[in-house]
């Protein structure tokens, strides 16, 4: 065999060996990032808050008193 043809053998089974490689430490570190809660940027966070503060307010809003119909005052009337 050609000098050439073992050069060109042991250079496939090291690059093969390198994307092997890559691939795994890639799946790896996806999984690691997967675990990991996602980082909340402060405007998100800001929005969140307001949204709550917001969503409290609105919980305890009464409204405005109720005005009776016409029908309704002439029956109470009696």
């Amino acid at each position: 065999m050609s000098l050439y043809a073992i050069f060109m053998i042991v250079g496939v089974i090291v690059v093969a060996g390198g994307w092997t490689a890559y691939f795994l430490w890639d799946y790896r570190i996806r999984q690691e990032e997967a675990k990991q809660p996602k980082p909340q940027s402060e405007r998100l966070q800001k929005t969140k808050s307001e949204m709550s503060d917001w969503a409290k307010k609105m919980a305890e809003f009464k409204g405005p008193p109720k005005r009776p119909t016409p029908g309704e005052k002439a029956e109470n009337d009696d």
